[in-house]
């Protein structure tokens, strides 16, 4: 299938999932206000944003089974979909320019046209410090191996030209850092307005040298259709709605934040990169993207792409695990909760350990039996309860590498902690079951009501 966010938007309306909105709202705070009051029912299209003739989205993915349905599949299917692609890429395609014409070269800025004011940017937060790009992939090449990377920053808009960027110690960071080393920019484009394919494959959590768009490509089943920037050696999803082209700076770095994150905390104000534009393009009539930090939006797209790695990796310490859920109220980060069909006195702790290696940001991790809805929090509370003694099942490990957006790490230094909620191996089964109602699941309350 063709990654095209438009035809994703107008399937999300025709299923009810996207409200359009007619009155004019204001991108500072005014936007995001509304975003959030429909979210996660549904994603928002604003038709009169204040101060652009752009609309703007938010809300493309609010649940689990709405990404997977944006590729055609149940959310079981992508999993195991997102697995094999992890290890199966498919390389992209490269259309020449001769090959056009490509919409998103219909409106081409460079030089002193660059103006990031065209852009309907949102202030989400009160104490956000400015407005900012927050659904832009950002796209980079290794200055060493030219193998190309995906990712997704926020990007604070300082003025027509300029970006801050918040670059957390991971692959766009090592890659700049390997540039800054030379003495050179690291060139870099931002694509808005893409299909949930390809936001979903740039949080793929893979070794630096894995191109995020070949991730995508076995996704949706063919290659990924890329053309070349203007003023960057860098090609781009030809589908984009509009695309930023420019370099981060060696040496310079710049005040940037404070930004409200996904912990539904602020990201402090701290020196940190900067980026010039070179040129931006865009269709006629493009479509904005945004995403509402801490919006299941924000949350899931992590979260998936976090709970397929998390699963392959634990099945490499235990077979018997079935599901594994990050939870959102964690920020789809800290907390894990794993289902496990256990077979063997320990397997529990093995399936935590394993949950703690696949990513530094988990902080807490539940192990429950098959009988537990992994996604109901009543449910795993009421094993906590009644199957768990501190003693016995509760286990710390202080002082581990954890995020530093998480305000309870000392720097990003943080404590681990597993509960093993499993039914007991040495314990009679019996004294653990909940109480059933015979008949419950063939109950329909039409019939009484």
């Amino acid at each position: 299938m063709k990654p095209i966010l438009r035809e994703w938007l107008a399937k999300m309306e025709q299923d009810g999932m996207m409200k359009r909105i007619s009155r004019e709202v204001d991108p500072i705070n005014e936007l995001a206000a509304v975003g959030k009051k429909l979210e996660p029912q549904y994603g928002a299209l604003f038709e009169h944003v204040r101060g652009s003739s752009m609309p703007v989205v938010t809300g493309v993915i609010t649940s689990r089974d709405g990404m997977a349905k944006s590729m055609g599949m149940s959310y079981e299917e992508l999993l195991q979909d997102f697995n094999h692609a992890l290890s199966n890429p498919t390389p992209c395609k490269v259309l020449e320019k001769e090959q056009g014409p490509f919409a998103i070269k219909e409106n081409i800025l460079t030089g002193d046209q660059v103006d990031l004011g065209i852009l309907p940017a949102c202030l989400h937060h009160e104490k956000d410090s400015s407005r900012y790009l927050t659904a832009a992939l950002c796209i980079a090449k290794d200055p060493e191996t030219g193998i190309r990377n995906v990712c997704i920053h926020r990007h604070e808009i300082k003025d027509r030209n300029h970006l801050g960027a918040l670059l957390l110690p991971r692959h766009t960071n090592q890659m700049f850092s390997k540039a800054e080393a030379m003495g050179k920019p690291l060139e870099i484009a931002l694509a808005i307005g893409v299909h949930p394919s390809l936001l979903l494959a740039s949080q793929a959590t893979t070794a630096l040298g894995v191109d995020e768009f070949e991730i995508a490509g076995s996704l949706l089943g063919e290659p990924v259709e890329l053309v070349k920037c203007e003023t960057v050696d860098l090609e781009v999803p030809v589908e984009s709605e509009i695309i930023i082209e420019g370099k981060i700076l060696p040496n310079v770095r710049e005040e940037e934040g404070p930004f409200g994150e996904y912990p539904k905390t602020y990201g402090a104000k701290a020196p940190r990169h900067v980026i010039e534009i070179t040129a931006i393009t865009y269709r006629n009539n493009p479509i904005y993207h945004t995403i509402i930090p801490a919006t299941m939006e924000h949350l899931l797209l992590g979260g998936i792409s976090r709970e397929a790695t998390m699963m392959q990796v634990i099945r490499q310490a235990t077979p018997n695990v079935k599901k594994v859920h990050i939870t959102p109220a964690s920020g789809c980060r800290y907390h894990v909760v794993i289902q496990l069909d256990q077979k063997h006195e320990g397997e529990a702790k093995n399936a935590m350990f394993a949950a703690f290696t696949s990513s530094t940001e988990v902080k807490h991790v539940v192990v429950v039996d098959t009988d537990i809805d992994i996604y109901d929090m009543q449910d795993v509370e009421w094993a906590i309860s009644n199957r768990v003694q501190a003693a016995r099942d509760v286990f710390i490990i202080p002082n581990a590498m954890g995020n530093k957006l998480d305000p309870s790490s000392r720097g990003g230094a943080s404590d681990k902690m597993g509960i093993d909620a499993t039914i007991p191996m040495s314990d009679k089964r019996e004294r653990f079951q909940k109480i059933h109602i015979a008949g419950y699941e063939d109950i329909n309350l039409k019939d009484y009501l």
